[in-house]
């Protein structure tokens, strides 16, 4: 590469973020960073063990007193000014997530870093919102209710959205008074870690936001089963999320996940057809279908099933790829080769079971995409049962099944044990909320998908995880409540008196 060439990227930290300083891994190891695009490598970051997440515990510990004494508002203050110098730095932000994610960069501008500063400063706003309770007790006692921050909270953030999710866990957590010791996914570190520059230009603290860049096996698994950690909020796969359950039960700590989504995306008879089909292909395609709300099942009541289909694959083929630096790419690569390799094997899954492959199903054509981790737009027909309509493949690829009655979509729509994000298209309103009501799910978008904002809480049921990330939820999450009595009479009560 030519030192001008845009996808090299200069003054990046690779260090650790441990006590308000930047530092080596304990071992002196390091891990190589690549781009999807063109398998070249970005940096080396530092390698955390299971030491360098002691070491990041510790000077969390020690600043966890003052950080909780500060007053909540000037909490907040530092948030406010965090999601500022986000703002400054947008154009460069999105150019780092695109580089190292595939991320297309519109997409990185209009949604990636907005959505973050917006969810930094939502939770600066809530530092001082918070508010406790008074209980109607008996007679001569007032009974309050207090929140109060945990302590120490462990932070694990995917690789799909590295820079909105390190908002996502970090705002609420700081907001409430607690510490953080976060772990960036070993293969999209570079995003977590310039917001941690960011956050020490703007004054926070030494130790309140410590960054450990390791693996999961690693660091992930210390954070998880730290018995000083009072809290692991975790992103990622249900297996995994299952691993830091079992971890976390070394001190009991509280544990929120938010794992993996099959989303059933349905369409009835009378959505409005180009509507619902732009809004379906946004649901699966965007960030290459690399989303555990993606709507990957797409839920077609049959006397629409051809028109849609048609309408449908026309759209999916005419979506650009390509470089994820070009204002004009609409879907990059995949984030690694790795996870390339895992949903083309989907598509053999899909053809051994019976799947009609509409299009794609293969990496694209051309030396362009030869060295990048590329994979087309996929749909394929399936039947519900097929491993491919209930296994979440996390990728550009949807299963396309049909229905004749409202019952049978329901049925079809709660078929599977994942439960996070749904939607559905109609014009019957009616029907909407009935509907809605009874999807199993912790998120519906009635006439759009994939719909987030910071206050509105996020999170699934069943073998989606639990707990909420954004809103008043979040604060609660981590947060956890004390009960004060006070006898306002003074008095022993009667049944003590001599």
């Amino acid at each position: 590469m030519a030192l001008d060439d845009p996808h090299i990227l200069k003054n990046i930290q690779t260090k650790l973020l441990i006590g308000g300083e930047w530092v080596d891994g304990v071992e002196g190891t390091t891990i190589a960073v690549e781009n999807p695009y063109d398998g070249s490598k970005i940096a080396d970051v530092a390698e955390a063990t299971a030491a360098d997440v002691d070491r990041a515990v510790e000077a969390a510990e020690k600043a966890f007193p003052a950080w909780r004494a500060l007053a909540a508002h000037e909490r907040g203050r530092l948030l406010l000014k965090l999601a500022d110098r986000i703002e400054d730095e947008a154009a460069e932000l999105a150019r780092l997530e695109a580089i190292d994610t595939g991320h297309p960069i519109r997409d990185c501008l209009a949604l990636d870093v907005p959505r973050t500063a917006l969810c930094f400063r939502y939770f600066g706003g809530m530092a001082d919102k918070l508010e406790g309770s008074v209980i109607p007790v008996d007679a001569g006692f007032l009974n309050y209710v207090e929140r109060e921050p945990i302590g120490v909270v462990g932070a694990i953030v995917p690789w799909n959205f590295p820079l909105m999710f390190t908002s996502w866990k970090m705002g609420p957590a700081l907001a409430a008074g607690n510490t953080v010791v976060i772990k960036p996914s070993e293969i999209t570190p570079l995003s977590t870690l310039r917001i941690g520059e960011l956050m020490m230009e703007v004054g926070f603290p030494a130790g309140v936001v410590n960054i450990v860049t390791g693996y999961g096996n690693t660091a992930g698994q210390r954070i998880a089963e730290h018995p000083r950690i009072g809290k692991v909020a975790f992103t990622g796969s249900t297996a995994t999320g299952r691993r830091v359950v079992e971890a976390s039960a070394s001190n009991l700590k509280k544990v929120q996940l938010e794992l993996g989504g099959k989303g059933p995306n349905i369409l009835f008879e009378d959505a409005n057809i180009p509507a619902a089909v732009g809004g379906s292909a946004f649901a699966i395609f965007h960030n290459q279908g690399q989303a555990c709300i993606a709507g990957s099942r797409l839920i077609v009541h049959e006397s629409i099933a051809d028109e849609v289909l048609e309408r449908f694959t026309a759209l999916a083929k005419s979506i650009r790829l390509g470089d994820p630096l070009d204002p004009e790419t609409e879907m990059g690569p995949l984030t690694s080769r790795l996870h390339q390799q895992r949903v083309l094997s989907f598509v053999e899954v899909a053809k051994g079971e019976g799947g009609q492959i509409m299009t794609g199903g293969k990496t694209p054509d051309g030396e362009a995409f030869a060295k990048g981790c590329f994979i087309e737009p996929t749909i394929v027909r399936a039947k519900p049962g097929d491993r491919v309509a209930q296994e979440e493949v996390f990728g550009p690829f949807v299963t396309v099944l049909t229905f004749k009655t409202e019952e049978e979509a329901l049925a079809i729509a709660n078929g599977t044990d994942y439960g996070l994000g749904a939607g559905l298209w109609t014009q019957n309103l009616t029907r909407a909320h009935r509907f809605a009501k009874q999807l199993r799910a912790g998120m519906v978008w009635i006439n759009s998908y994939k719909r987030v904002h910071p206050a509105s809480p996020f999170g699934g049921v069943g073998q989606s995880g639990y707990g909420r990330e954004m809103g008043f939820e979040a604060m609660r999450e981590y947060t956890q409540s004390k009960s004060v009595w006070i006898n306002v009479d003074a008095q022993t009560p009667p049944f003590y008196r001599r």
